[in-house]
Parts: structure tokens; sequence; C-alpha cells
């Protein structure tokens, strides 16, 4: 089995990590939570700081009057070979603190940093290590002590603002409580005793300290409540001696102090015979005996939590995207599967995977009809407009059997109102391709670490809309320029064979009105009538036209030569297209280092706990 010192200085090294790297609070259970603490309650002027120093066998806490903790401190005690000692503080991390006075002004400095030069109190902790050969290892929580009374200079308040604090600490299953009360008071009175049968009713978590016991009133000793009389629990009490002030003025160093406790229990009348279980060296070897105890039962709680949680970092760093090789090669094949992710989501927006491509389908079986129901064919086929062209196509000659130079006129005219429809289907469907490639974007899971390379595609792929579109927009001119360019003669073949109602309709001789009305809207209907015609094929060439020069050009190739620009560029320029959101690097690396703790945890808990 593993060392007792072992052990708790494993988690005591766990612990500190979890502090580095802020993994102690927030949503659910962290690790810091699930390891055993110590948190030392009291009332104000119980001893609690005294208590503490005696543990650690150094004079370093701030004293006073009134409320002298107004943060909680986070306590580590690391036992290490040699005779050199020395602090750490977590803010102030590359400094080391050999004179212990300096330690107490760096606790009283950073508790006036949050809190101000008043009373008030803050649950910001301040963490500190100390590391010595003359402790045991042990993390404890130094807590503002317990008041009745709020004092002048204190919110009315402060009574529940402690309280509230204490009881964060003290309500959680990982707590070892630390009770403090001076004997010279009544124990019924003691308010640590009361937050620890309320916080804990059965007393497992409960060690209650017994201070002051030599100043007690001359015929009285604590003997019914050191020995569990007059309060009992589960874990026995222990008697602390701490220094006087005589001794503290006197700067008596710690060590001295202890072998003075020693001597005042071993040659107590009351006391002797409890000597061998009192004073500052025995609780912390009964601390540290219980924590090793805790320790071991948690393991497995412990484990599985770091295994669960182990799991969720994983799943985190896969959703965010894990680090990428710093070699050219491993960037561009990087670019390219981000390429191919962006790709592939665009093209299941168009096939209809994702919402978006049924919009294109819109645009022809909606907005085209509707353009071509609107063009204005009636005014340019009135009568009056079609004597018009048909005077003006003859010139002064007059035409021979029909006006083929008039009819050639009109359906020119005719046929280029179609050219507004056809380019509006082609700008309608190019703007909602480039809709689509934001939202691809906007949608690639992959994408969002990188907003260089996200700006990057988008360019690529709304340049290359571009030039589809441009080629979209000749082809379609085209469709409609062709309609011009050769008439369909069979149609008007079929005209010429209908024989002629009204044989007045052309007469023989020009003059200043050549046509009858009839025969103008017998010319006004039969072109309206090949209009129709040829605006029913293209009601159906313009967007085959229309998806072939843009749909699947988008889908075939939206990013080709995007990708042999990339397939040229230095190992530098690749790097910078793959420049990250700072925060998410950020967070990347946050999310890299806890799980490098975790794993690190779990393997040095199994490799530990089981020798």
């Amino acid at each position: 089995m593993a060392t007792m010192e072992s052990l708790i200085g494993l988690v005591n090294k766990i612990q500190r990590a979890c502090t580095v790297l802020g993994d102690h609070g927030g949503e659910g259970l962290s690790l810091w939570e699930a390891l055993p603490t110590v948190a030392v309650v009291g009332g104000q002027s119980s001893g609690k700081s005294s208590v503490l120093e005696s543990v650690v066998g150094r004079d370093f806490l701030p004293r006073g009057s009134g409320i002298v903790t107004r943060r909680p401190l986070v306590l580590q005690l690391h036992k290490i070979d040699g005779q050199s000692e020395y602090a750490e503080f977590l803010h102030a991390p590359k400094k080391r603190f050999t004179d212990f006075e300096a330690v107490r002004k760096e606790i009283a400095d950073e508790t006036d940093r949050i809190t101000g030069k008043t009373k008030a109190i803050s649950n910001v902790p301040i963490h500190l290590s100390i590391y010595s050969p003359n402790v045991v290892n042990l993390t404890l929580i130094d807590l503002p002590g317990l008041t009745k009374v709020a004092v002048e200079g204190q919110q009315e308040s402060i009574v529940e603002d402690i309280e509230m604090m204490v009881r964060s600490y003290v309500e959680k299953a990982s707590c070892i409580i630390l009770a403090i009360s001076p004997a010279n008071q009544d124990i019924a009175t003691s308010d640590a005793i009361k937050l620890a049968r309320e916080v804990d009713p059965t007393g497992e978590r409960t060690f209650a300290v017994l201070t002051k016991l030599d100043i007690m009133d001359k015929g009285t000793n604590a003997l019914d409540v050191l020995e569990g009389r007059a309060y009992k629990l589960q874990h026995p009490w222990v008697g602390i001696v701490n220094r006087s002030q005589a001794d503290i003025n006197k700067q008596v160093n710690m060590i001295a102090a202890r072998q003075k406790e020693r001597e005042y229990f071993e040659s107590s009348p009351e006391y002797g015979h409890l000597a061998h279980k009192m004073g500052s060296e025995y609780l912390a070897k009964l601390l540290s005996q219980h924590l090793e105890v805790v320790i071991r039962q948690r393991i497995p709680s412990i484990i599985a939590l770091i295994n669960k949680t182990i799991d969720e970092l994983n799943a985190e760093l896969d959703r965010i995207g894990r680090p990428i090789g710093v070699d050219g090669g491993a960037q561009l094949y990087t670019i390219l599967e981000m390429c191919r992710a962006f790709d592939r989501i665009f093209r299941e927006h168009l096939d209809g995977g994702r919402p978006g491509g049924s919009r294109i389908y819109g645009v022809f079986d909606h907005q085209l009809p509707a353009a071509l129901k609107k063009l204005p064919l009636d005014r340019h086929l009135s009568q009056n407009n079609v004597r018009k062209v048909i005077s003006e196509a003859d010139g002064y000659q007059p035409h021979l059997i029909a006006p083929e130079q008039g009819y050639r006129r009109l359906i020119d005219g005719s046929l280029g109102y179609f050219k507004g429809p056809a380019e509006a289907s082609v700008d309608a469907v190019h703007f909602i391709l480039k809709e689509l490639v934001r939202k691809s974007i906007a949608e690639t899971e992959e994408l969002k670490r990188f907003p260089s390379l996200q700006s990057d595609i988008a360019a690529a792929a709304n340049d290359a809309l571009e030039r589809f579109r441009d080629e979209s927009r000749k082809t379609v001119l085209r469709l409609v320029e062709m309609e011009s360019s050769y008439l369909t003669v069979e149609f008007f073949r079929k005209l010429q064979m209908e024989p002629e109602k009204n044989a007045n309709a052309n007469p023989a001789g020009p003059n200043a009105d050549r046509y009858t009305d009839n025969h103008l809207r017998r010319i006004g209907s039969n072109v309206t009538a090949y209009i129709n015609m040829v605006c029913d094929s293209l009601k159906n060439t313009i967007p085959k036209a229309v998806v072939y020069c843009q749909v699947l050009e988008a889908k075939r190739a939206l990013l080709n030569r995007f990708y042999a620009q990339v397939g040229r560029k230095e190992k530098e320029q690749l790097g910078k297209m793959l420049d990250e959101d700072p925060s998410l690097m950020a967070k990347r690396e946050a999310i890299a280092k806890r799980l490098d703790l975790y794993k690190s945890a779990r393997d040095e808990i199994d490799s530990v706990a089981w020798k």
C-alpha cells in the first residue's frame, strides 16, 4: 500500500494543479471539490489563527482585533526533505517567500486588494502553499470567523454573509470540519459546534479543537469536554495551548511553542493522562490519518469523476478541433479537409439534405413565369403600334404579299423584353447561391476555429459564383437572341395555309392607311401566338441554362481554383490561413491542460493508491 504521506501529498499536488488551472468551481462537481479538504471554522477570537500556525510551525497569519480573516485562505502544506522552508502564492507564482513576515504582509495586502482597507469580506480565496520538512501533507482552508453582531464599519448583513460563506465550504461532503472552540467559554454557545452539528449531524466529518486551556479560570478544567462527556463526537476532542500574547510579543518561535505546549500537557495534573492525544502536533497527525482513510474511501468515486470528465473534455476538443501540425503538409491537409467539409454542407443545401436549395426551384416555378406575364407585350402589339412598325418596316415601298419585315421587327421587339426576366433569374439564383455559401460556412463546425480561412473560402466561393453568373447570363441572353436570329418557319407556313377571313384585308394599292383594322389585328394575333410559343420554350430552356451554368458548376467546381492556389502556397502563407481566433486557441489550451491534469491525476492515483 502507498504511504500516507505519498497519498495525501498526491492529493495536495492535484489540488494545487486544479487551482492553477481554475478547475475548482463552476457547474457540476469539479475534481477540486471531489478531493477532501479541511475547513477551519470558529468564532472570532476563538484561536483559529493560532491553531493554524501551530500546525504549520510558523508565525505567518495577520493578527488584530475584529475580523482579521476577510477572505478564505486555502493553505496547502507540502512536506519536503531538507531544512529549507518557503511559501508561494498562486497570485504571485514566480515569487518564492522565505521570510514568513513577508508572507503575513502579502496576505494582508492581497486581502486589501479585493476588499479594500475596510472591514468587508470577500469569498474570493487566497491560495498559499507552504513547503517545509516540519509539516504534514495537508490542505486547510481558513475561513472568516463567525460573528453574532456587526460592528461599526461593517454592513448589517455581515453576520449572514460570513455564515453563508462558511456553509458553502462545510456543506460539501468532501469537506472535513475542524471546529475551533475556546475553553474559556461555555461549549454550548460555540458557533463552530452549532454550525458543524447542522451540516454534519452524524459527526462523521467533524473534528473539534478546544483552545486556550491554559487561561481557564482557576479551579476549572475542560475534562468533561475533552473526554466527550459534555458533547460527544465520533472523533476525539483535541486540546491546544496557544502562544500567549507575551510569547507573541517576544517572538517566541513555533518550534519552541510546540515544546512548551507538550510540557504543559505532560506536567498538567488534569490533562497529563491525555497528553499523548493533545497538542498541535497530534492534531496534524490525526487529521492526516483521517484524510488518508477518507481519500482511500473516495478513490473509486474520484476515478469515476476523472474518467467522466476526461470523456467530456475529449468530446469538447473534438467539437472545437484539435491542434494542427506545424509542418506545411499537415497545414495543407487541414485546409483541404476544411474545404471538403464546407463543400459537403453546401452540396447538402442544394440537394435537399439541408434547407435552402428549394428556393432555386422557386425562382423557376414562380418568379420567372410571373415576370414573363408582366411583360408589356399588349402595348407592344397594340393595333396602333403594329400599324406603326409595319408601316416603318416597308419604308416607301409597299409589301407585295405579306409584311415580312414588319413581322420580324415586331417579333424582335417582343423578344427583347425576354432579356430582363432571363437576367433576373440568373441574378436571383446567384443571390441564393451566395446565401447558401454564407450559411454553409457558418454551419461548418470545423471552420469556426479559423476565421481567416473562413474569409478565404468565402471570397473564393463568391468569386467562382461571379464567374458562373457571367457565363449563365451570356447563355440565357444567347437563348433569347437565338430565337430572334432564326424564326420557326413552320409556324408561319401554317398561318398562310389558313383561308383569309377578310378578302379586303390586303388591298393591292398603297394608300395613307395601308392596312385595314382587321388585317392589323390579324398580324398582332399572329405575332402574339408566335411569342407565346417562344415564351413557353424559354420557360423551360432558361432554367436549364441557369442550372447547368450556375448550380451544377457550383456543385462541381466551386473551389477548384482555390485548391490550385492553395497548393502553390508556402508554409508561412498556409499558417496565416490557419490563424485561429485567439479566444478559441486559449479555450483549447485550457481544455488541453485540464485534460493532461485529469489523465495525470488518474495515472498517479492508480500508481500510488494500489501499490
